[in-house]
Parts: C-alpha cells; structure tokens; sequence
C-alpha cells in the first residue's frame, strides 16, 4: 500500500488535473460562471491536499496513525462533495450538497490541527 503522503499527493494531483481542465474549458467558452467551484476545488482538491501531503511525509508518526487514513478519506470526500455542490448552488439547484461539503471539509481541518496537535513535526516520541 501507498502511504498517506503519497495518497494526498496522487488525489491532489488528479483534483489539479481536473481543474486545469475545467479551467481550460471555461476559458474557451468564455462562461466564468462556475469559477467559485473551480477554485474551491484547486484550493482544497490541489493546495491543502499537498500541504496534508507534505505534513505527513515530514511526521513519520503522525502519518502511521489510524486518524491520517481518516483524515485522507474525509478531506477527498469534502472535495468530492463540495465542489458539485457549489455548482448546483450557483445554478440554483439547491445548497444542501455545498453546506454537507463544507462541514466536512471544517470537519477535515479541524481534525488535521488535532493530529498536528498530537505529532509536532520534529519532535521524537519514545
């Protein structure tokens, strides 16, 4: 199995290619409308998926605890919430997919700052 460093890198990389994508596509066709779901998924599909990544490859411990399989599991599913969720919000289909997202994207921060809290990178447990 892949280590969680690796996971958040590869998931992160699959969110950025998505959102290169749909970047290009909205350019092409001159419609910005959907760019606040664009850049949510760029932010926390690309961006805090690699910064998790790079926690947990710098904190051996931190990264072999169950809570980091927890924490990859609930920071993807955010992604994969909120992001159709904020477009069916600016299309007025409803807000219930972005609020469900964005508690469990808090839920996923909050949760890192707790395994930050119990894994100081730097510091050896014995």
């Amino acid at each position: 199995m892949k280590s969680i460093a690796s996971m958040f890198f590869a998931i992160g990389a699959v969110f950025a290619l998505v959102g290169m994508i749909w970047g290009i596509q909205m350019s092409a066709s001159q419609d910005h409308t959907l760019s606040p779901a664009h850049g949510h998924l760029n932010l926390l599909g690309f961006a805090a998926m690699s910064l998790f990544g790079s926690y947990y490859a710098l904190s051996p411990q931190a990264a072999a605890a169950g809570l980091a399989k927890l924490h990859l599991g609930l920071a993807t599913l955010s992604v994969i919430i909120l992001v159709p969720g904020i477009v069916m919000a600016i299309t007025e289909r409803g807000e219930g997919l972005a609020k469900s997202g964005s508690i469990l994207a808090v839920l996923s921060m909050l949760l890192f700052l707790v395994i930050v809290l119990r894994h100081p990178i730097g510091q050896r447990h014995s």
